[in-house]
């Protein structure tokens, strides 16, 4: 069986998602699915290019089998809306991008994986995964999070805030020492104004070694001075 079956299997199961709901988002029946997740058939072009958009990545990363876990990574989001990091409890859209980044590349620097699995792609605001967004506009539809709109000085901003009926939810998926991990970046960022924090991901060696648009390979944190990880 091809590595990425097994893990489209996987994500499938943590989503809660069934054969026949999956089917239908690639455009096959559910048997057709089903013989294509137990490895008896390959995906077209066309039905790969659908399951990738449906996982928010890109088809390379599918058929690699490194698919990202979106259901952690909606935990990493709201344990960090969590941590006290500004006095209403709300973060800057931006800031929480690169907080989450900073994350999964210092659980690497230390474990050899990220936390997430996501694939970040170097944009001009910073290290971002396309999944960032998905993410955010899931926890807003599902009611778990609120999204303010501001204009300060003629400047857009978006502040993400987890909303009092979610405030409850328990968080499994996050370990104790991944939970501590966040706390220590969520403790030295708390203060900072988010352009700081962009300024520190952009001078880290995996943003400036990589092009325009080109997912960052994990393994360049690994180069980086300890101090400067996060």
């Amino acid at each position: 069986m091809n590595k990425y079956m097994q893990k489209i299997k996987e994500f499938r199961i943590k989503n809660n998602l069934s054969q026949e709901q999956v089917a239908k988002a690639i455009g096959v029946s559910r048997p057709t699915y089903t013989a294509i997740e137990t490895g008896k058939q390959k995906l077209s072009a066309e039905e790969a290019q659908r399951l990738a958009n449906l996982l928010a990545i890109g088809v390379a990363e599918l058929l690699s089998g490194n698919i990202p876990d979106i259901a952690k990574y909606k935990h990493m989001i709201l344990t960090y809306l969590r941590m006290n990091i500004s006095k209403d409890g709300k973060i800057p859209k931006t800031k929480l991008a690169k907080l989450l980044y900073l994350a999964d590349f210092a659980w690497f620097y230390s474990h050899m994986e990220s936390m997430s699995g996501m694939h970040y792609r170097k944009i001009a605001y910073g290290p971002v995964p396309d999944a960032f967004f998905r993410a955010i506009d899931e926890l807003e539809e599902a009611g778990k999070i609120i999204v303010d709109h501001r204009n300060e000085n003629g400047k857009e901003m978006f502040l993400v805030g987890e909303s009092e009926s979610n405030k409850n939810e328990k968080i499994k998926t996050l370990s104790k020492e991944e939970n501590a991990l966040m706390g220590k970046i969520a403790e030295k960022w708390k203060d900072k104004k988010t352009q700081d924090i962009v300024n520190f991901t952009h001078n880290q060696l995996p943003y400036a070694l990589c092009r325009e648009d080109e997912i960052i390979p994990y393994e360049l944190i690994t180069q980086e001075d300890p101090e400067m990880v996060f």
